[in-house]
């Protein structure tokens, strides 16, 4: 099938220029070649063909563009001409002549004429070949020589109408070119992808890729017409893959990752709460992850609590489990042990979001509280917090912890992830469910017999009810009684702000059962893809849509082993039910006054939908072919076995649905119609004989045949069984088919990629092209989605997800395919990474556009029973095989062969159980409409009869029950197995017996087995002889059945180890074809070799299949091995594919062996080391005595051998230790594989070359600077800039030119400049207000940790800058795609033009912006490295490598062993490669030693005494230990016999300590070289725990040549805090490296210049000693080299400069997972040197006692809060509380101003607060113990904050809170002069304020608000207090002390206090008027009747007795 066009001539044009045409058909272009100064009439005269899988339908459109052709600029396009293809498709060949149109769709006067050809798969429109078209006369036929370039077009499929002469085929070197580019030496998986294209009907091949050379001939024969960066490569696959498009490729990886558990760890800092609502609160926070909950400490009386807690929550469970927990954040207000405290407001986010997060982190961020009760409430505070998420082997960057200073922006850090706003609002989610069905028994049977015995009646066995869960809550339906086919109407509402941070909602049906509910199914609904956030998104909504349910299979069990995949963890085996569910979401209006405004889930009767809501019913017709079924798992046995393949519950006879299907095949019927008449009318020509057609879903039972040891297969030979099942769905078929069309976009963009990186990675010509080529199908791709996608036609049952889905996919694909065109234009050879990642996202945006959350048909599964039992399955989604009359809708292998590998269910399926293959089978599967399956046999490889049963017999469209292949083809395979690499370790001894075990058809053998190696080389040629394939021959050449390859160990007893596995299609040879390139003979490749899902190794291979014809094997090409070695029955690879050799010499240094354990409990004592690769070897010399010196005696030694030209095949070379016994036995210690000599590889450098790429490459960045210098330069001499990259200090830089023109650059300012900037910036920094008052540090002041802050300062602010660099980058880079277009016409020239003068703008930019304070004088800086030293240096193996030795199996689960585990020990040492006839220049060197041979001036390895010196400065976020959450550290050390246990200085109750300590070890290397710093938890009672250790390698870095033994600090001083550390100054430093690296100099000049090499360095040349005298000195000249040592020629490399490193802390139980961090570094100096100083004293800064002493002289505007008794007037009996922040345990209260009328207090009160002040960490260290049970205090570091609050006293009730402010010491408002002055925007608008501090003006007197919250949550001014703030050190305080209240010292005066306390006394009618007649009236009026009441009574008992006397007695 095919579509081909002749593209004659286009007329009309107007003007001359070059003319391109671009052809394009179902999304693929071909272009035309450029015609050259056309004028009005372009011949073009080429022919495309497009090959089709699918019949061309008659709306399809073919579109021709003609472009003028630019070189420079993008092409302009003349116009388009556009056809719909109904007429070809009809007649089959068309002539057409017509106009073009222009852009606006008007037709312009140009016009096209072209001649197109379809073939449709009938045969329709006769046969024909390329010749038929109708030559143009007056073009002569091209011919000759230009044909071989011409066809090298720009893209391929690419063809000329021109006849070629037979002689002059264009197969061949195309074909040839076809394979060196598409082919790498890696394939991971290539099936078919690199195969030559081949159709049909034509048996030459076109050429695919084009070969870069012939490229860039080609540019050169259009007079460079080609741009070579706007050139593209189309896909090696656009025409080529699949190409009779019969097979699908399989899928590589085997083992399910889902639902296997994990390590986890979420680790959540507490830091503060800011503006937490209420009034004097005592807040708690509860921090929950999932069911767990932690607390913090309680803070009294604050409302901005500040905790600095540390949590650590350890999880294993699976990553769903894991990222569907919440993390819940509240604060609690009092809690304690009787009450559990009332909640303020909670935070909740799901795991999963911050694992999202980059570094999987949220770090320094504001969480917004929010109270659930209360939806009106608004916000309850911030919590400010860290959350961190890591899994196994993540590893989280952690931003430098310094001290921070700057005040929070609490709006710009919320803690919410990007797009989400700050201001979320409550929604309500409404969950409505309708109905399910399908569902399973959920009884026994036996449990259903006596029900039915008893009852008497037969239910359905299952009573199901729905449970949502979100957000932490969950919500239940009402539980429907035994019911398959529940119907509920129901809905579940949740609410919960909006945008949720929880993605996923739970959606599950269960089974009430008396005992225990299960689950049926899960189904999760992730809102990212039902809704859109973007300004043109949507809501989340769904449905009313069905959602399908997998699970455990059907037949119901009392212990379900599967029961958790029914909860959703791992990949369901099995349909379980289906659910109609819709969801909406609707945002509140919390102002609204009739809001339910609890947040309980509630439940809800929801109206009904109707029944075709979510679709028609259509008939659905599914087909499938079993045409091989092989490796069948011999554990499974030998009972005859069938398959049965199921789609929902159709098909599925053993435990399918429990109830006849009537019901559902009405609901497609009008009315209640009888199933027979319902398909009457389901396809006319089948008439009613038709109604029988009964689903036929599973195979015969056959008896397995024995393949091999380890497999069976079926002898289906040439009777293939076939099912088919007809099944009733809603038809949403739409929806399946946009996905499809996404999903194949994202298949090939994800090739492409593949592609590019191979060709990176195997270093083939011009990635960046094929780049470009792979963007030009994205764009052309997306944009065929738009026209496709878009013609919907039935609108009825679209929900609105699917209207809302449909939109957001076409707006994200339109953008996608403009910003592809524009990236296009920007792939440049340097760009080409960057560029990478941008297209690396784009696959994962389509990934997840693709993925359709409405299901619609479920999916396909194919079970192996085995004697009736399920043995094993293969799940195929629906949306794969479902067809459409259009390509690219149609499902990728739906008519197509598709191989698929059972596998094993639910958790049997992990470990060693799942990689086994249970079955392989190549399965054809064809589903769709039943009204369109006529064509559903169209895919099936040629040459069947079939056989229906005998019902269906005359009906065209029945479906076979079996196919019958007449035509077969015999073949022979021959599989050259050349060698594998890399490979598991299977034994114990850390090695493997490897054999390799091909797989073919129904064939098996084995290579031979190779003993104790991971590199076997087998060099095996393994022929399968007579190989039977059914079908046509040439579908057989383009389409091969694949080969499968495993890697087995093999054991002396038991069977073999299973070592991994991989797959290869063989290049086919017919018997027709030649036997020669460029298809043959083919190439080794690597294939890479799979172990469930992680890598392990790769084979190197070659595979052909070569058709035996009428000649018998006698036409088969001879096997031709090399024939210089006999190896009896076992074939070599013959020659022509085995690898050409060349000679190479192996050199090896031999230094030592390190830390090797035991062997079989004895100690290793005599090691040697074996080195062997590709036969040939070499051993060390013995070690004597490894105890005494772990060094070899002979360091070189070197074996030549034969290795492959090309490196990328040579072979691994392996290091082997074994020890030397008694009795000459030998034992293996441990081995080691160097997989890759690449980077051992010495090449002899060019010599001409050599010296001007060093030259080159340090001019560049040099030039603006020198530009004028370099014209004339005699001495060839090179200035060194020494500006550092980012100038964050700014150095004076000055450019002197001399007369001999050695440009000179001068590094530093001399002291007394600096001093006389320092008098100048005083002087007049005066004038700036209080700002600039930052005093200058004094020399004496200045500390290490000066020195040490500083530098983090530094860091940070570089780490700022590149930050702001890199987005900066990144908008641009935005910028650029969006104007794409625009971009691409600017001028090159003029960039060019322009660059180097935005050089220089770079350069003088940033140093305007310097942070302002950096008027500070400039303190001698370190690095600080925020990783280990090693990453940064390359872990010092500059020349020593450290090779780790391993032994012992890798284990199975990859939970524990860790390569880790398997360490033996390390052998040291390296290794040299090269050709061999060296140039001679080398040995001729001066200084030449010949026994080093490569390795000339490396040191002597004799023991060496070293004096260690190891500086701890701090360790961060240690993992807690203790109970508490905290831990109580301290540092041990161990190097060699040293062990230091630092225990007694225990740092109590801190995951932050600050050790500040240096230890002085002895060592000697190579014995004592590993250096071990753990951090240890010290207990009371009991062993101490190990936090986390980290181990240093010392001997590395004492040899390395980048000097890691003392680092070089920036300045050279000889006192102060800077001293210089190393006991060599500089100048011995840099004359000893000139020395050793045979550098000419040192050569000092005069004027502070110094010669190294041809390099010019300058710097100021005198030195200032303690007492302030100058010295000449050269040191500073010195320093200045070596800090630029890297810019040396040859010699150079970067010096390690002072530092300090930043160690992760590991801990061997919990491998992979960061336990904290360590800052620290090692100096070393060897003893045989002078001694070195003593150590840098690094003891932590002692806090500086202060007292604070505050002055509370008055207050005003007090709110009144009391009533008077006697009077009733409002006052307020005031007093004031204080403290200092932290330590409410001495708060101090003034005394209590009475009855105050006017809010005004007089107090006169001294508060003195003694406190302890760290200066530099702005932090007040307070020691208490945590509790009255604490062993010791504990010190905590706290803001310092004085705390202010007025109260009103009460007698007998508890006092009235009135108002607080808060004053952060460092920096607050200044006080009012005035009461008046004083507002609430003190507090409120802090930020414009000018803010003091009191450690800089030392005494501060002013008003100050006090604020409260009203009912409203609004501060309002509560009072005023006027107070005086006085800082004194304690040394001052001493000398002029103070009273506290009023005492002496220092008293103050008694306030004056107006008496209104006893005013009732002065006047008492008043108050007694006032009393009687306005309080109390009332009270007194019930009094006086409750008296005479009262009385009354009390008369009337007294009376009563005696009246009644009276009465009685007749008195």
């Amino acid at each position: 099938m095919a579509l081909v066009l002749q593209l004659r001539s286009v007329s009309g044009l107007r003007g001359k220029g070059d003319r391109i045409a671009k052809a394009a058909f179902r999304g693929l272009s071909f272009y035309t070649r450029v015609l050259e100064n056309c004028e009005d009439e372009a011949k073009f005269d080429e022919t495309f063909r497009w090959p089709v899988a699918t019949n061309v339908d008659g709306n399809e459109i073919l579109e021709i563009q003609v472009f003028n052709y630019s070189k420079v600029f993008t092409n302009r396009l003349i116009g388009t001409f556009r056809m719909v293809l109904q007429k070809v498709v009809a007649e089959g060949q068309l002539e057409v002549t017509d106009t073009l149109i222009d852009d606006n769709n008007s037709a312009i006067q140009t016009s096209i004429s072209i001649e197109i050809r379809y073939q449709a798969l009938d045969g329709a429109a006769g046969t024909w070949n390329d010749k038929e078209f109708l030559e143009t006369p007056g073009v002569p036929s091209e011919g000759g020589g230009r044909c071989s370039l011409e066809t090298h077009s720009l893209l391929p499929g690419h063809r000329h109408g021109s006849e070629v002469p037979p002689g002059k085929s264009n197969q061949q070197s195309s074909e040839r070119s076809f394979r060196r580019a598409g082919k790498g030496v890696f394939s991971a998986m290539k099936l078919g992808k690199t195969r030559p294209s081949k159709d049909e009907h034509r048996k030459q091949d076109d050429p695919a890729v084009l070969e870069t050379e012939d490229l860039d001939r080609k540019a050169m024969r259009y007079g460079a017409g080609l741009e070579p960066d706007t050139i593209s490569l189309a896909s090696v696959t656009a025409v080529t893959t699949n190409v009779s498009n019969k097979r699908s490729k399989p899928d590589i990886r085997m083992e399910p990752s889902a639902g296997r558990p994990m390590d986890y760890q979420v680790s959540i800092t507490i830091i503060e709460a800011r503006q937490l609502v209420g009034l004097n609160m005592d807040p708690v926070v509860c921090v929950e992850v999932g069911e767990e909950k932690k607390y913090t400490s309680m803070k009294e009386s604050t409302n901005c609590p500040y905790y600095n807690e540390y949590f650590v929550f350890d999880f294993h469970v699976p990553p769903d489990v894991m990222f569907d927990k919440i993390i819940k954040l509240s604060v609690i207000h009092s809690k304690n042990l009787l009450r559990s405290g009332t909640l303020v407001g909670s935070f909740k986010m799901d795991v999963g979001t911050v694992y999202t997060q980059p570094e999987h982190q949220f770090y320094h961020k504001w969480a917004i509280l929010s109270d659930p009760e209360d939806l009106t409430a608004g916000l309850k505070g911030y919590l400010k917090c860290d959350i961190a998420v890591v899994g196994k082997g993540d590893n989280i960057k952690t931003p430098h912890k310094a001290n921070e200073t700057e005040e929070d922006d609490i709006e710009g850090n919320l803690l919410l992830p990007d797009g989400v706003p700050p201001e979320r609002q409550w929604a309500r989610f409404y969950i409505k469910i309708y109905r399910a069905e399908g569902l399973p028994r959920m009884n026994t049977s036996i449990m259903a017999n006596v029900k039915k015995a008893l009852i008497g009646e037969n239910k359905d066995l299952v009573d199901p009810y729905v449970q949502v869960a979100f957000a932490g809550q969950k919500g239940k339906t009402s539980i429907q009684k035994s019911s398959y086919e529940p119907l509920w109407n129901e809905q579940i509402i949740f609410t919960e702000m909006f945008p949720p941070l929880c993605k996923r909602i739970k959606i599950q049906i269960r089974d009430s059962d008396k005992v225990n509910d299960v689950a049926i199914g899960t189904h999760f609904i992730d809102l990212r893809k039902i809704s859109n956030e973007g300004d043109k998104g949507f809501l989340p909504t769904f449905g009313p849509a069905w959602v399908n349910m997998y699970g455990s299979t059907r037949n119901y069990t009392l212990m379900d082993e599967h029961q958790e995949l029914n909860e959703g963890l791992g990949e369901g085996v099995s349909f379980r039910a289906r659910l109609l569910l819709g969801l909406a979401v609707e945002i509140l209006d919390t102002t609204n006054p009739e809001i339910n405004s609890s947040t309980e889930v509630q439940v809800e009767q929801a109206t009904a939908v109707a029944d075709n809501c979510s679709g028609k019913m259509e008939e659905f017709f599914l087909f499938g072919a079993f045409l091989e079924a092989t490796m069948i798992d011999r554990k499974i046995g030998d009972k005859p076995i069938n398959f049965e393949v199921t789609i929902g519950n159709y098909g599925n006879q053993v435990d399918g649905s429990s109830k006849p299907l009537l019901r559902r095949k009405k609901e497609g019927g009008d009315g209640d119609e009888e199933e027979s008449e319902l398909l009457q009318n389901s396809s006319e020509e089948e008439g009613g004989e038709d109604g029988e057609l009964v689903s036929v879903s599973s195979s015969q039972p056959m008896k397995p045949l024995v393949t091999d040891r380890n497999y069976f297969h079926l002898p289906y030979l040439e009777k293939k069984p076939c099912i088919y099942i007809r099944s009733w769905w809603q038809d949403q078929r739409r929806r399946l088919y946009n996905a499809n069309i996404m999903d194949k976009i994202a298949d090939k963009l994800e090739e492409g990629l593949n592609d590019v990186q191979e060709m990176i990675k195997t270093e083939k010509p011009h990635p960046e092209r094929r780049l470009r080529g792979v963007l030009e199908e994205l764009s052309s791709g997306c944009l065929r989605f738009l026209t496709l996608a878009d013609k919907d036609q039935h609108h009825s049952s679209r929900t609105r997800l699917d209207r809302e889905r449909l939109k957001s996919c076409m707006r994200e694909l339109e953008n996608m395919a403009q910003q592809a065109t524009a990236l296009r234009s920007q792939v440049k050879r340097n760009t080409m990474k960057d560029k990478l990642k941008l297209v690396q996202n784009f696959l994962q945006k389509l990934r997840f556009l693709a993925d359709e959350p409405q299901h619609t048909i479920p999916d396909v599964f194919i079970w192996m029973m085995s004697n009736n039992k399920r043995v094993a399955y293969a799940r195929i989604p629906s949306k794969d095989i479902l067809y459409s009359i259009v390509d690219e809708e149609m499902g990728k292998d739906c008519a197509k062969v598709k191989t698929v590998f059972l596998k094993l269910p639910g958790k049997r399926g992990f470990g060693p159980a799942g990689w086994t293959v249970q079955a392989k089978m190549e399965i054809y599967l064809w589903l769709g409409l039943n009204k369109q399956r006529k064509d559903f046999l169209s895919g099936l490889p040629c040459g069947f009869e079939e056989k229906k049963i005998p019902r269906g017999q005359n009906l065209p469209s029945f479906p076979p029950i079996s196919l019958l292949y007449t035509k077969k083809q015999v073949f022979q395979l021959r599989a050259h197995m050349y060698q594998a690499r890399s490979l598991f370790a299977a034994d114990s001894s850390g090695l493997s017996d490897p054999f390799a075990r091909v797989f073919f058809i129904s064939q098996s053998q084995c290579t031979e087995v190779l003993n104790e190696t991971l590199c076997p080389t087998w060099d095996q040629l393994l022929v399968f002889d007579n190989v039977e394939l059914y079908g046509e021959a040439h579908e057989m050449r383009d389409d091969p059945p694949i080969i499968v390859i495993e890697i087995y160990d093999q054991d002396t007893v038991g069977k073999a180890d299973f070592m991994g596995r991989t797959f290869a299609k063989p290049v086919v040879k017919m018997s027709d074809e030649q036997y020669c390139p460029p298809r043959f003979p083919p190439q080794l490749e690597y294939y890479q070799i799979y172990r469930g899902n992680a890598t392990a190794g790769d084979l190197l291979a070659a595979f052909e299949l070569l058709q035996i014809g009428p000649g018998g094997k006698s036409d088969l090409p001879p096997i031709d091995g090399p024939t210089d070695m006999d190896r009896g029955p076992i074939l070599p690879v013959p020659l022509g594919i085995r690898p050409v050799l060349s000679r190479y010499r192996v050199e090896i240094l031999f230094w030592g062996l390190r830390d090797l354990k035991r062997v079989n409990l004895a100690q290793v004592d005599r090691p040697r080391v074996d080195i062997e690769c590709a036969g040939k070897g070499v051993q060390s010399a013995l070690i004597q005595n490894y105890k005494k010196n772990p060094n070899f005696s002979t360091l070189v030694k070197w074996f030549e051998v034969d290795l492959p030209e090309n490196e990328l095949l040579h072979p691994p070379l392996n290091i082997r230790v074994v020890d030397c016994r008694a009795f000459g036995r030998y034992t293996l210690v441990g081995s080691h594989t160097v997989s890759s000599l690449r980077k051992f590889i010495y090449r002899p450098p060019d010599k001409k070359e050599q010296h001007w790429n060093m030259a080159a490459k340090h001019l560049n960045g040099y030039l603006a600077m020198t530009s004028r210098a370099h014209r004339s330069r005699p001495t060839g001499e090179i200035v060194v800039n020494m500006e550092p990259e980012v100038p964050i200090k700014k150095m004076d830089t000055m450019v002197k030119l001399e007369a001999n023109s050695d440009a000179v650059v001068k590094v530093d300012v001399t002291e007394e400049e600096k001093e006389k900037k320092k008098k100048k910036k005083k002087g007049g920094g005066g004038g700036g207000g209080e700002e600039v008052e930052e005093e200058e540090p004094d020399e004496s002041m200045l500390d290490w940790w000066s020195k040490y802050f500083a530098s983090i300062e530094t860091m940070k602010e570089q780490l700022r800058q590149q930050e702001a660099a890199a987005a900066e980058a990144e908008e641009k880079e935005e910028m650029e795609i969006g104007e794409g277009s625009k971009a691409q016409v600017k001028n090159k020239d003029k960039d060019k033009s322009k660059a180097p003068k935005d050089d220089k703008k770079k350069k003088q930019q940033p140093v305007p912006e310097l942070p302002e304070k950096k008027n500070k004088q400039k303190i001698d800086e370190l690095k600080v490295f925020n990783k280990e030293l090693e990453t940064e240096f390359d872990n010092f193996e500059d020349w020593l490598h450290t090779f780790n030795l391993l032994r012992g199996k890798i284990g199975d689960n990859d939970d524990n062993a860790t390569e880790e585990e398997r360490i033996v020990g390390r052998f040291k040492g390296s290794m040299c490669v090269y050709k061999v006839p060296l140039p001679d220049d080398i040995s001729k060197e001066a200084g030449y030693e010949p026994t080093f041979g490569m390795f000339q001036g490396i040191p002597s390895n004799d023991p060496i005494n070293v004096l260690v010196r190891v500086y701890i400065v701090r360790a961060t976020d240690l993992h807690p230990a203790d109970i508490n959450g905290k831990a109580d550290p301290y540092i041990a050390i161990k190097l060699g016999k040293t062990d230091i246990k630092d225990k007694e200085n225990y740092i109590s109750k801190q995951l932050n300590p600050v050790f500040g300590k240096s230890f002085d070890i002895e060592a000697t290397f190579p014995m004592e070289s590993m250096l071990t710093v753990a951090v240890y938890d010290w207990d009371l009672v009991g062993t101490d725990d190990l936090i986390g250790e980290t181990k240093i390698d010392l001997e590395n870095r004492f040899y390395s040549k980048h000097r890691a033994t003392c680092g070089v600090s920036q300045t050279y001083s000889i006192h102060g805090y800077n001293t210089w550390r190393d006991p060599m100054k500089p100048s011995q430093i840099l004359s000893k490296l000139c020395k050793e690296g045979k550098v000419d100099g040192p050569h000092f000049g005069p004027g502070g210049r110094v010669k190294v090499a041809n390099r010019v360095f300058t710097g100021p040349t005198e030195i200032e000693d303690e007492n302030g005298q100058k010295k000449p000195t050269d040191e500073h000249l010195a320093l200045a080299v070596l800090r630029h040592w890297e810019d040396i020629p040859r010699a150079g490399c970067r010096l390690v400069p002072e530092h300090v490193e930043t160690r992760p802390l590991l801990n061997p139980d919990k491998p992979g997972i960061e336990q904290g961090r360590l800052e620290m570094w090692v100096d070393m100096f060897p003893m045989d040197m002078p001694a070195p100083g003593p150590a840098i004293d690094i003891s932590p800064r002692k806090p500086k006692k202060y007292e604070l002493r505050v002055i509370v002289w008055n207050t005003d505007e007090v709110v009144l809060e009391d009533d008077d008794y006697f009077t009733g007037e409002k006052s307020s009996d005031i007093f004031v509380r204080g403290w200092l922040k932290g330590q409410q345990e001495d708060k101090q209260d003034t005394d209590v101003h009475y009855h105050s009328l006017t809010g005004e207090g007089n107090f006169n009160w001294r508060y003195i607060f003694p406190f302890d002040y760290l200066m530099a960490e702005e932090k007040i260290v307070i020691s208490k113990k945590e509790s009255m049970f604490s062993w010791d205090e504990t010190e905590y570091k706290i803001p310092a904050r004085l705390t202010l609050q007025v109260w009103d006293a009460d007698h007998f009730s508890a006092d009235d809170f009135l108002g607080a402010i808060e004053l952060d010491l460092n920096r607050f408002p200044r006080g009012a002069k005035t009461s008046k002055q004083c507002s609430l925007e003190m507090v409120t608008n802090e930020a414009e304020l000018p803010m003091i501090s009191i450690f800089k003006q030392k005494r501060v007197k002013g008003w100050w608000p006090f604020v409260a919250r009203d009912e409203n949550d609004e501060l309002e001014i509560t009072g005023k207090v006027e107070a005086e703030l006085h800082l004194l050190t304690a040394e001052e305080a001493e000398k002029s002390p103070a009273g506290l209240a009023r005492n002496e010292p220092d008293p103050l005066e008694k306030p004056n206090r107006p008496d209104t306390s006893f005013i009732w006394f002065l006047n008492p009618l008043k108050s007694i008027k006032y009393l009687i007649c306005t309080r109390y009236k009332w009270l007194i009026i019930k009094i006086v009747l409750a008296l005479l009441l009262l009385i009354m009574v009390a008369l009337f008992l007294y009376s009563m007795p005696g009246y009644m006397v009276k009465k009685l007695l007749g008195a």
